[in-house]
């Protein structure tokens, strides 16, 4: 280990547009398994053995031909039963991308995984049954793409092959969804007719549906422009660990572990720690042993600092200047996924970054409705699936960005102190003041320590 510089980036030579996250949702059997393995069957990226496997599971069950659905729904107890239960991922790629996919599972007490599979995802795949149109479980699973604010949003109108391929069914389900998700602010829809079984339009263009001019569903994720544009957002860098290795030929090395959650750190640059406020200067960057003297995410590196300062899991390094503020009254939209309830004075964790702090639910404003959008006012708790405003307050300050400017920093987990069970995933919104004269420093690590 060094603090001195170079110039080398030992990663120079990727390109990041070259990778695409994506995740696919549906409504049971609308056919995102088998829209997953045609992809990665047309595509050539199953390995003979795996194409084997299903072949002997799907003879095993009475099918004359591979299910490809079996490519993702790698769980026994979903093989049984036919249906996606976990987050399915995959990896493949083609000479044009590479991909990482989450499979997301379709039943709605399933829903929860979507949020999961959809957090990281820059495009999602969503799957309407060509004979059911738009159903609840659709507007759900636009809603949360809308709330995670996924970029680009896929309407994939399966099973063409069961309405004759007829044109009018699709134009009528597209133009219901568009006009839904634009209501949600979602702000790419494209929607493709399909037929995920026999392969129209999945990979190669249909012959059967003439009369559709857009791209196949790959052809459109080979060629969506992915942004990746963190490397541009504030710098954040949330300290996992800190190395003090105390060797003879680094007695004082002290280094400050992390992957950069968003924006460049460099050499020379001064920072700020947060909640201390403590001020420093960058004095070197290691990346994998190697001294650089520029570092942006998602790069896993380790700062060395100017100044001894007091620095420990969960602190936030940031440039002085720009610097977010920080604050123990949180608003924010949550996606509830325990089974348990979220109500209006419950004790939880919240977990923001590398930091978990305790914390209270002071008021629930208002649930989402998504038959037409509308708020329920005042629902004093949200069960699995709902979608609603929370307001928490923590007991101690954090520097959470909006959600809107950075889905690393501006999101958030509410957690279940007793067991550990997830309870909501969390996007701040807008931060409030205080409305009492309660302080950080007043709370305590004892039970009364949850009154604050």
């Amino acid at each position: 280990m060094t603090n001195s510089t170079a110039t080398t980036d030992p990663f120079a030579g990727l390109a990041a547009t070259t990778l695409l996250r994506f995740a696919t949702a549906g409504s049971v059997d609308d056919g995102k398994s088998t829209l997953v393995g045609r992809l990665l069957h047309d595509s050539k990226s199953v390995l003979t053995d795996q194409l084997e496997a299903v072949a002997h599971a799907s003879l095993s069950r009475g099918q004359e031909t591979p299910d490809l659905a079996l490519l993702t729904d790698g769980l026994r107890a979903e093989r049984e039963q036919g249906i996606t239960i976990d987050v399915a991922y995959r990896y493949f790629a083609t000479p044009r991308r590479r991909f990482i996919l989450a499979d997301t599972p379709g039943h709605v007490q399933y829903t929860r995984n979507m949020v999961t599979g959809a957090s990281t995802a820059e495009l999602t795949v969503i799957l309407v049954d060509a004979r059911n149109g738009v159903v609840e479980q659709t507007r759900r699973h636009a809603a949360i793409a809308a709330l995670l604010r996924v970029p680009h949003v896929v309407l994939a109108v399966n099973k063409m092959d069961l309405v004759d391929f007829a044109e009018p069914v699709f134009a009528d389900i597209a133009e219901e969804f568009t006009a839904y998700a634009t209501e949600l602010g979602v702000p790419e829809v494209t929607a493709i007719p399909i037929s995920a079984l026999t392969g129209d339009n999945v990979v190669d263009p249909s012959a059967r549906m003439d009369w559709y001019g857009g791209p196949t569903v790959l052809e459109h994720l080979e060629t969506v422009p992915v942004s990746h544009d963190l490397a541009e957002c504030h710098a954040r860098l949330p300290v996992q660990y800190v190395i003090r290795p105390q060797t003879a030929e680094h007695p004082d090395y002290r280094g400050y572990a992390g992957q950069i959650a968003a924006g460049t750190f460099r050499v020379g640059e001064e920072v700020m720690v947060l909640p201390s406020g403590r001020t420093s200067t960058v004095t070197g960057i290691d990346l994998l042993g190697v001294p650089v003297d520029v570092a942006w995410t998602p790069q896993s590196v380790t700062l060395l600092l100017a100044d001894d300062i007091d620095i420990s899991r969960g602190d936030l390094v940031v440039p002085a200047r720009d610097a977010p503020s920080t604050t123990r009254d949180i608003e924010a939209t949550v996606c509830h996924v325990a089974d348990i309830p979220l109500t209006v004075g419950q004790r939880v964790l919240l977990k923001h970054t590398t930091r978990t702090v305790k914390a209270i639910v002071q008021e629930i404003p208002s649930r989402l409705t998504l038959d037409d959008l509308s708020q329920a006012r005042n629902p004093e708790r949200l069960v699995a699936n709902d979608i609603g405003r929370v307001r928490v307050r923590t007991a101690e300050p954090l520097a959470l960005d909006a959600y809107a400017e950075s889905r690393r920093t501006g999101s958030f987990l509410l957690i279940d102190p007793a067991d550990g069970t997830t309870l909501a995933a969390g996007m701040a919104g807008e931060s409030f003041a205080a409305t009492g004269a309660a302080t950080a420093t007043g709370t305590t690590d004892d039970e009364e320590g949850w009154d604050f």
